[in-house]
């Protein structure tokens, strides 16, 4: 790595992402825009060790935009559910159908044409553009945030529009005139696997000579954290309401929390669950069954659920609007919030009705691993050290 030192910057990332870069990951055997495009969706926010299994499922099941296109929007939840950042299956789903509808079902190659489609945003249509059409265009994710700032020696929160906006200017100064895939990977790479977060392998950093942060003593400042505030949390109650050995769902909002999911039904915490049921479906329930309380962290609030169990005996087959009654396996199918699917896949026998057994899911949700950067886990979208 010596012999390198005065080469460029992009020099010394390609030749280090040669030798030491991942180059075995699903994505990186092809150049078809809809995996690369589907593999870059899957890791905002998501470490590739966690996404891994998702993108191979989800192939399976969508193996061309067109078939995504055409699918439901719950059998595309269903796939995704565990994942987290739900949002993302909407966008996914809606990008799908607008390259079917107005690009004839093939990706633009154009960045910009890409940045127009739903939830890909201007470092993310660069890095399709790059890996999968060779387009020379520079990106900016989480993990490249943190080379740059250090590296530059870039001062603040990378979230921070003056701050970002310098370091897009050190991402487009620094992007080469070739081997910009090698070097776009190994921006990912150095980020994921020497340039993390905490205790950074600056011995095994090709960039390590002229990296401002490293000169200064200022690794560990930079970037700088994002400004601290106060979690909001919340509290409500989950209704765990069976009937025969079925359970009652409804389908959340279009927007919000949990969009387009199914989930328990909620109630204000302090109400009472007995009477709302039977205000709703004309029973009362045989009990009310407190059942140990679930906490789930969002990215801006933390949300303690308190899961109520009641018992139904003679409740109607129909339910209102937006509520069915499922049994326990085709529940588990479902698209579902990891949370509500760890409580539904815990519940022993019904209390009323025969048991039904549960079916093992992948549980989790949002980022895995080691904390997520801005835009893209630590664990990067072509190499894990994450989304």
């Amino acid at each position: 790595m010596a012999a390198q030192r005065g080469a460029p910057f992009a020099a010394r990332l390609v030749a280090w992402q040669w030798v030491h870069g991942r180059h075995d990951l699903p994505w990186q055997r092809t150049r078809d825009p809809y995996r690369v495009w589907l593999s870059e969706i899957m890791l905002q926010q998501t470490q590739v060790a966690a996404a891994l299994p998702y993108y191979e499922r989800f192939l399976a099941r969508f193996p061309d935009v067109r078939t995504l296109a055409a699918a439901t929007r719950d059998d595309v939840l269903a796939h995704w559910s565990g994942l987290g950042y739900y949002r993302r299956a909407h966008h996914l789903h809606e990008a799908a159908r607008a390259v079917v509808e107005h690009h004839q079902g093939a990706f633009p190659a154009d960045p910009q044409a890409l940045a127009a489609l739903p939830g890909i945003g201007r470092s993310t249509a660069a890095a399709i553009a790059t890996f999968a059409f060779g387009t020379r265009a520079a990106i900016l994710d989480g993990n490249v945030k943190r080379v740059l700032a250090r590296h530059r020696g870039i001062d603040g929160f990378p979230g921070a529009p003056a701050v970002e906006r310098q370091l897009w200017q050190a991402a487009e100064a620094l992007l080469p005139d070739a081997d910009v895939e090698a070097y776009t990977q190994g921006l990912m790479d150095l980020g994921a696997t020497v340039c993390v977060r905490a205790s950074p392998r600056c011995l095994l950093c090709p960039v390590a000579g002229d990296c401002l942060a490293r000169r200064e003593g200022r690794i560990d400042a930079l970037p700088a954290p994002r400004p601290a505030r106060a979690v909001p949390r919340r509290d409500v109650q989950l209704l765990v309401c069976e009937r025969e050995g079925r359970l009652l769902l409804e389908r959340r909002p279009a927007r919000g929390v949990w969009a387009g999911l199914w989930s328990l039904p909620e109630l204000p915490l302090g109400e009472d669950a007995a009477a709302f049921v039977q205000a709703s479906l004309g029973v009362r329930p045989a009990r009310s069954e407190a059942m140990a309380p679930v906490e789930h962290a969002f990215t801006h609030f933390t949300l303690t659920m308190h899961p109520v169990r009641l018992p139904l005996v003679d409740a109607p087959d129909h339910a209102p609007a937006e509520r069915r009654w499922f049994g326990r396996e085709d529940a588990l199918g479902l698209g579902l919030p990891a949370p509500v699917r760890r409580l539904i896949a815990g519940l022993d026998a019904p209390v009323a009705g025969p048991a039904v057994a549960p079916r093992r899911q992948r549980g989790g949700a949002g980022t895995r691993g080691t904390p997520a950067a801005h835009g893209r886990s630590a664990g990067g979208r072509r190499s894990s050290a994450s989304g």
